[in-house]
């Protein structure tokens, strides 16, 4: 099966137009303090063609907003890149003068690298001639994989809790990254969507292996008490909405497998018979697979029927 592919921009642009305050005061916070964040509007997408190169480029994220104490307005742009690209202060400079030409107001470029290897990301681009400097671009930047991830698990910021998935750790930290994320989110006390949207994003670029995820629930029972109980109350809450989208694909493949078997049965009623034994026997297969898994995690056969609904017997002969 082809691995999917991720659609970075969008899953940082989410991120950050959710959290904007957040993300300023988190990198920038001089830039935090001088912006008046009652003001924060979010510009529509700018499409530029590059005539020369037939392509075209899409700006991740403009923010309309004001200086304190000054009049006018100015324009964040944010450009989030997954890739290592030689020419990228060029194309930042390119949407600095689009946008200027555009909206002919002052603009604050943000840029933020977000791949897996380390590299020293310019934050310039410089035209000079030995005697005269023609151009002394500059935009602010932020190199994900250099950040000490220890360093953000201690302040209760939204931004910090997601991105910690894309800063510099090792393969072996990986179950405490979790942890702390998880420990975080609970502090955050967000409301349901907020907090999809960042364990939705966590769990795209960290993602943990069967035994990784019974290492994390070990480490989380070892915690405090009290927050050892809403950490895992955390970690059940979103292993149970897998469970419950595991038995609605299955129940979508059993239909679709009944309408194919009714269809071939040429009947209106076999047809009704196919549709009906494809989608019990889905819910059924989704159970048990879910069943499998949550069995190879350690949860206990109580959760597991609680959860799925299967019979105690049929969870049993699964543990064999």
């Amino acid at each position: 099966m082809a691995k999917q592919r991720i659609d970075h921009d969008r899953l940082f642009k989410e991120l950050l137009s959710t959290f904007f305050e957040d993300f300023l005061l988190l990198f920038f916070p001089d830039v935090y303090e001088h912006i008046d964040v009652h003001h924060l509007s979010f510009l529509s997408e700018e499409l530029f063609t590059d005539v020369t190169a037939g392509e075209k480029h899409r700006v991740d994220l403009l923010v309309e907003t004001k200086v304190r104490g000054e009049d006018g307005l100015v324009i964040v742009h944010v450009e989030h890149q997954s890739y290592k690209q030689r020419t990228f202060p060029e194309r930042m400079f390119l949407y600095f003068s689009r946008l200027f030409q555009k909206h002919r107001r002052r603009i604050l470029p943000i840029a933020i690298f977000s791949y897996d290897e380390r590299h020293d990301e310019p934050s310039s681009l410089m035209i000079q001639f030995p005697f005269l400097t023609v151009l002394d671009f500059r935009f602010l930047t932020v190199e994900l994989r250099k950040l000490p991830w220890r360093e953000y698990i201690r302040r209760d910021n939204p931004v910090a809790a997601a991105l910690l998935s894309k800063m510099g750790y090792n393969e072996s930290e990986k179950v405490e990254v979790k942890k702390e994320f998880l420990r975080i989110l609970v502090r955050l006390e967000l409301d349901e969507a907020k907090q999809r949207l960042l364990f939705g994003f966590f769990e795209t670029y960290l993602r943990l292996s069967e035994a990784e995820e019974i290492q994390l629930r070990n480490e989380v029972s070892q915690m405090e008490t009290k927050e050892a109980k809403q950490v895992m109350e955390l970690i059940i809450s979103y292993e149970q909405r897998g469970i419950e989208k595991g038995i609605q694909q299955g129940v979508k493949q059993g239909i679709e497998q009944g309408l194919k078997q009714g269809i071939k049965q040429g009947m209106k009623q076999g047809m009704k018979q196919g549709i009906e034994q494809g989608r019990q026997k889905g819910i059924e297969e989704g159970k048990i697979d879910i069943a499998k898994k949550m069995l190879a995690k350690g949860y206990d056969v109580d959760t597991i029927h609680e959860l799925t609904g299967l019979p105690a017997e049929k969870i049993e002969q699964l543990k064999k």
